[in-house]
């Protein structure tokens, strides 16, 4: 199969999930990501099936490795609001990550798209936020129970 014909069947698949439907008197899409999304489980699974399949067309398609990453965390994003019950489905309506992944890849397949410092940006940043969030609980608890050890070890007045 030919780029061109990827890319069209790739986007084919990417507006079913992300915007072949509109909310009358709005310009506000959605696809079946957000209505699969209300069986627990079945759209983040329909997410992550097709992110992977446009992760394994643009490594074919030689995208620059910070570009397929941006495309994982963009998917992690959406991963992560989706496992959210009903406020994960809202957000799948304006967190399009299958939109920003195909629009990232067809602007670097052709060769075309160069990578920016906002790409570097976005990746390094949300690397660091998600590294903080994880380092965060670990301090509050380390804190917590240093206070606790001060509390117990205190001599105590008779």
């Amino acid at each position: 199969m030919d780029t061109g014909a990827r890319l069209d069947a790739l986007r084919r698949i990417q507006v079913l999930l992300d915007s072949a439907f509109r909310v009358p008197g709005t310009r506000i899409r959605f696809g079946w990501d957000p209505i699969l999304g209300l069986v627990p489980g079945l759209g983040d699974f329909v997410t992550a099936a097709f992110a992977l399949t446009v992760l394994i067309h643009a490594n074919r398609m030689r995208v620059p490795r910070i570009i397929q990453l941006r495309m994982a965390v963009n998917t992690l994003v959406d991963l992560a609001i989706g496992a959210m019950p009903f406020v994960g489905d809202v957000g799948d309506v304006f967190w399009k990550s299958n939109a920003r992944n195909f629009a990232l890849l067809e602007r670097h397949a052709s060769g075309a798209g160069r990578v920016t410092a906002g790409d570097w940006i976005f990746v390094t940043g949300t690397i660091a936020v998600v590294l903080a969030l994880a380092v965060l609980p670990v301090i509050l608890i380390l804190g917590l129970l240093s206070l606790l050890s001060q509390a117990l070890m205190a001599p105590r007045a008779t």
